[in-house]
């Protein structure tokens, strides 16, 4: 087949996303198909096409002004159509069969090219972009729960927290935010396709969007290069001749980064913990370690394969997610290298993270401490829950069987022929 891949994030600048991507992209150009990648570049100067690792990517530039709501409107309702014109001409200069969307910039633009060529048009949905506008459920950084339904009413509470003192002037911005969702909500139900990246989000979209209740999802996960990660990581000598655990990811809200150092505290780590990656919360991180005296050493965002050194060798995993996970690639590797994990329980994470069998998954910050605590105190369960956790994902998220996966829906969605053409 050919395939045209409209994308917002794609190798080497990129995050899981993007390199879920790039893993799909390598497995069906290793099962024979052609590929071409689109990427919308919103605050770029100027459009052209690059290359990264024999993949052809056109990209193109788009204005973006740094202006909250303005900025969202250029990011969406202007780029979706001038960017649907854009995956025509790329689509019919390549006479792609399939246009596969994978996140929320390209997803409604590429379903208007599909429709418009008459190209089945599938969509992978890796978090909750179609359901919230803020693509989190969380509508208060400080609550202990997630949004239970976007309306009106808890648009007027999530705004407060992003907005600061200046919230009253944001409300008029909400009948934009509720259609802008809506918009979404409506190109999504007319893909051919729709692929969510676990079975929570699946579940999500069906319940909480009476446009997307009776679309066809399809549950495929992220693949993964299992054994080209272990073959990494082989290569790879030990950072520390000590014991140590490790997080690896954004030092932000949704990602739970602030329970990481609480959490440790409470388990009386008696190892370092090695925090790799950034964000917003580290200089408060960095202070509260101070104060509580503990080890805890922030390597910054590292190379690919000076992360994985530090994860494969690691004697314990700590991920303590707050905002639904969907699909977490660390989670992924971690499992496939063999290190033990200790998990807070959101999103996607329990497709990976089986309590008392391939992990420890917590429902509280303070049931993760404990978690903690005894994966340290017992070395015979944490050697059984890793090596159970390496079996499950080569089972069920090595690259070629998820791939395979895909083309399955490829097939079908091409047979039926675009069902709005």
């Amino acid at each position: 087949m050919r395939i045209l891949i409209a994308t917002d994030a794609f190798p080497p600048h990129c995050g899981g996303s993007g390199w879920s991507t790039y893993e799909l992209a390598r497995g069906l150009r290793r099962h024979g198909h052609e590929l071409i990648i689109v990427q919308p570049r919103p605050g770029q100067a100027s459009s052209g096409t690059r290359d990264y690792d024999g993949f052809g990517i056109e990209e193109m530039a788009w204005a973006a002004p740094r202006v909250p709501f303005v900025r969202n409107v250029f990011k969406n309702e202007r780029l979706w159509a001038q960017l649907a014109v854009r995956i025509q001409e790329v689509a019919r200069a390549i006479g792609a069969d399939i246009i596969h969307a994978q996140h929320v910039l390209t997803a409604p633009a590429a379903v208007e090219a599909g429709q418009a060529l008459g190209i089945p048009v599938v969509c992978t949905v890796r978090d909750y972009w179609p359901v919230c506008y803020w693509g989190t459920l969380i509508h208060d950084p400080q609550s202990a729960t997630l949004c239970p339904a976007c309306s009106a009413g808890m648009m007027t509470r999530c705004v407060r927290p992003r907005a600061g003192a200046a919230w009253p002037a944001a409300i008029p911005f909400i009948p934009y935010m509720r259609g802008n969702l809506r918009r979404k909500q409506q190109s999504l139900a007319r893909a051919d396709a729709i692929v969510a990246v676990s079975s929570t989000i699946a579940r999500d979209l069906a319940d909480r969007s009476d446009l997307l209740r009776h679309a066809r999802i399809e549950v495929v996960p992220n693949p993964v290069d299992i054994t080209g990660v272990r073959a990494a990581a082989a290569g790879t000598t030990a950072p520390l001749e000590e014991p140590y655990a490790v997080f690896v990811g954004k030092l932000e809200v949704n990602k739970g980064a602030a329970f990481l150092l609480p959490a440790v505290e409470r388990a009386r780590l008696p190892w370092p913990l090695v925090v790799v990656g950034d964000g917003a919360l580290r200089d408060q991180m960095e202070a509260s370690a101070r104060r509580l005296g503990r080890d805890v050493r922030f390597t910054g965002w590292l190379g690919r394969d000076e992360a994985l050194a530090w994860l494969a060798h690691a004697s314990l995993l700590v991920f303590p997610s707050y905002g639904p996970e969907s699909l977490s690639r660390v989670l992924l590797e971690s499992a496939s290298l063999g290190v033990p994990m200790a998990a807070m329980n959101t999103g996607g994470t329990i497709d990976i993270v089986q309590h008392e069998q391939t992990g420890l998954l917590s429902s509280t910050p303070d049931e993760l401490g404990d978690h903690v605590a005894r994966l340290v105190a017992d070395r015979a369960l944490a050697a059984r829950l890793a090596a159970q956790a390496r079996t499950h994902v080569d089972r069920h998220f090595e690259a070629a069987s998820v791939v395979a996966r895909i083309e399955a829906i490829y097939a079908a969605v091409a047979k039926r022929g675009t069902a709005h053409a």
